[in-house]
């Protein structure tokens, strides 16, 4: 690591400050050499155009990564809070179409009130225009009709209406005394003078249009009237001609100078109204036209200016603001006679434009009433929009802290702390979510509770299992003359089934170990139920049936070892040996012995046989067990059902016993319920599928046997769970 490295983070650690990394990083030195390249763009020559280049690809570099960056932000911090969503949601819902409408309103009405206010100044400077045309054609009319009667000789005009200069007309308007118009007559297109003859055109500082160009000579339909364009100035302009009985062509002509009191006129009660005057920039063919054109169009060669007139408008309040408009008007141009566009513009105010509208009929009570009616609703429409507000805040709140609660719950529920309960107060869907939640806590908690405890039995069952596993032989207790072999699989943890050996030797001497053996015990019982009840059954039963045998050992060794007692060992020792080689004896006391230690309803049955190995004799007793089975070596089979009922239920109960001698090759096949009883779907597994097995394999091993039989059942099982405890108990004789 570098000394300079080494500098650095120790400055970061003093400082406090990391620089970002990321696309954030990104977004910083990208601001960093954008802002750099800002100051160095201002070197002049070639380098600052390089750095100015340079510095438009950085911007847009910068956009590039600032744009993702900025979205990033917005969803991760910004709408990641419910309440910040529904605010936006609220935003673009509801007052998102309201703030489009009032401005789609605003720029409407704005747009109305501008072509109003335009239309209402071209009306005006129409109506003028009419007015001017009118009068021109009446006189026109008067002047023909008398050239007709009295040749060329133009009539003298009255003081009061006119005066001569230069030879032009000029009229004063009776109804509009601020306006002069100005006639000027012509014949053929030449101007006549007051005594009728023609005139060479000169220049002149008055603001008519200088003579009739060509192409108003000869006019369609005999007039023309409208705002022209002559020289760089406006002039409302009436032009009418009538064939002479004669064939001469008598034109007269009405103008309009287009100045600030002509712009007041069409401006009083509306606003400021202007218009942009500007050079044609052509010239005629006319000689006598085109010269003085010429002239005067050269002195004012690129002028153009506005000609407005009347007041900026002041407004009533905050909401009659200024309307300002630009549109453009209709207008010839002089020289050529083409036809174009010039602007207009208006300024007003929703006020006078209202009054020019409705007029007089503003003070009446019906309009009072309508403007009064009108300010009400918007007020209403006001309270609803501030009450939808506020009930959207209060809505809106009411979401976001039930979610706060339920996330806050669900984070303390996270740490463990299932106590934890959610305040409810409200009666809506919200609330009932919280309830729920408060529910789900609650059983969640007990569920926690039930599953320690199930753990706990579970673990319980475990420790049952392992000593019930001790109870079963360990291995199998094979004599010289007889295999044995015996297995117990529980449908549950435990079992209620139970078999056991118990091999019995011969009397020991001197201290020295038991001898060679001499029998065995079999053992195999069925307890009443199933489960940790059923096995607490089964461990007494077989500690009951170890204590008989072993107590009658006991017996026995004690007697034949303690000198002087000989008439005892001969009184008591023939009655140890019975019970000790007595099925029946042992079970009419252990019947008794349950009977009296149980339940009523709880009961067993039980297989019991004393094997001798010297005379290969089986006694027996059956106390209520399936009969066991004998497969001889001939294949014959023999049912062991002698005995009585089960132990347990009933007292005094006396068991019958039976005994044969076992060949060479017979098999033993002792088995619980469980081996015969499972179903499906074509009956019960039964004993002749039993024995088939066994006969099958009758001469494996007996654990191949075993397995056998156990891979069968599966199979006759199935998918189905395993319905009741298996046990069974296999002898060979050898």
């Amino acid at each position: 690591m570098t000394t300079q490295t080494l500098t650095q983070k120790t400055i970061d650690a003093k400082s406090g400050w990391r620089p970002p990394t990321g696309m954030a990083g990104a977004a910083f030195w990208l601001t960093v050499w954008f802002c750099l390249l800002w100051f160095l763009r201002l070197i002049p020559g070639m380098f600052g155009s390089f750095f100015s280049g340079l510095q438009i690809l950085v911007g847009f570099a910068l956009i590039g990564v600032t744009v993702p960056l900025l979205l990033r932000l917005v969803r991760r911090h910004m709408l990641w809070s419910l309440r910040n969503k529904l605010v936006l949601t609220y935003l673009l819902i509801g007052l998102a179409p309201v703030i489009l409408f009032v401005t789609l309103v605003t720029i409407s009405g704005y747009v109305a009130a501008g072509q109003f206010a335009i239309h209402l100044a071209d009306t005006r400077l129409q109506a003028e225009l009419s007015q001017m045309a009118d009068e021109n054609a009446n006189r026109t009319r008067g002047f023909a009709q008398y050239m007709d009667s009295h040749g060329l000789a133009i009539p003298q005009l009255a003081p009061q209406d006119s005066r001569a200069r230069g030879g032009l007309v000029e009229l004063d308007d009776p109804g509009r005394t601020r306006l002069k118009r100005e006639t000027t007559a012509f014949l053929n297109g030449v101007p006549l003078s007051l005594e009728g003859a023609p005139v060479e055109m000169e220049t002149q500082r008055g603001k008519t249009p200088f003579g009739l160009p060509p192409w108003a000579a000869q006019l369609p339909g005999a007039e023309f009237h409208g705002l022209v364009l002559d020289g760089g100035e406006l002039y409302l302009v009436a032009v009418h001609q009538h064939r002479l009985s004669d064939g001469h062509v008598f034109s007269m002509m009405s103008s309009l100078p287009v100045d600030g009191t002509v712009m007041d006129l069409i401006a009083n009660g509306l606003g400021r109204t202007g218009l942009l005057a500007g050079r044609a920039g052509t010239s005629s063919n006319s000689p006598v036209y085109g010269e003085g054109r010429r002239a005067r169009g050269q002195a004012r060669k690129g002028e153009s200016a506005w000609i407005s007139g009347g007041n900026a408008p002041r407004g009533l309040n905050l909401a009659d603001i200024r309307v300002r408009f630009l549109s453009t008007v209709s207008m010839t141009d002089w020289d050529t006679g083409e036809s174009g566009d010039i602007p207009i513009e208006v300024t007003s105010r929703p006020s006078l434009l209202y009054r020019q509208l409705f007029g007089t009929s503003l003070g009446g009570i019906v309009t009072s009433v309508i403007r009064t009616a009108l300010i009400a609703l918007c007020v209403v429409f006001l309270l609803i929009e501030l009450l939808a507000l506020v009930l959207a805040i209060r809505l809106s709140k009411t979401i976001t802290a039930s979610v706060a609660d339920l996330y806050e719950a669900t984070l303390r529920i996270d740490r463990g702390e299932l106590n934890h309960r959610i305040g409810v107060e409200r009666e809506d869907q919200l609330a009932e979510l919280s309830r729920s939640f408060n529910r789900m806590t609650g059983s969640l908690q007990r569920l926690l509770v039930e599953q320690q405890e199930k753990e706990q039995m579970q673990n319980e069952l475990s420790i049952a299992q392992e000593v019930q596993a001790n109870l079963f032989p360990r291995q199998d207790c094979d004599l010289p003359t007889l295999q044995l072999h015996g297995v117990c699989r529980p449908a549950r943890t435990v079992s209620g089934d139970y078999y056991d050996f118990l091999v019995f030797h011969e009397e020991a001497h001197d201290g020295h170990a038991a001898g060679r053996e001499t029998g065995v015990g079999i053992a195999l019982g069925d307890i009443s139920g199933k489960g940790i009840s059923a096995a607490l059954l089964m461990a007494t039963l077989h500690s009951a049936v170890r204590a008989y045998r072993f107590a009658s050992e006991e017996l026995v060794y004690s007697e034949s070892h303690v000198a002087g007692l000989t008439a005892s060992r001969e009184g008591r020792g023939g009655e140890c040996d019975e019970l000790f080689q007595s099925p029946g004896r042992i079970l009419s006391l252990l019947n008794r012995h349950l009977y009296r230690s149980t339940q009523p309803e709880k009961y067993a049955t039980l297989f019991l046989a004393h094997y001798d190995a010297k005379s290969s004799l089986l006694t027996y007793s059956n106390a209520g067990q399936l009969p066991p089975l004998v497969l001889g070596r001939d294949g014959a089979i023999r049912r062991l059902d002698k005995g009585g009922t089960v132990v347990g239920l009933m007292d005094g109960m006396s068991y019958e016993e039976d005994r044969f001698k076992m060949e060479l090759g017979d098999i033993l096949v002792a088995y619980s319920d469980g081996v015969t009883e499972p179903e499906n779907d074509f009956g019960d597994f039964g004993e002749e599928r039993l024995m088939e097995v066994v006969h099958r394999y009758r001469d494996e091993p007996l654990h191949v046997i075993s397995s056998q039989v156990m891979q069968a059942l599966d199979a006759w099982i199935g998918a189905e769970e395993q319905p009741d405890d298996i046990t069974l108990v296999l002898a060979r004789q050898r």
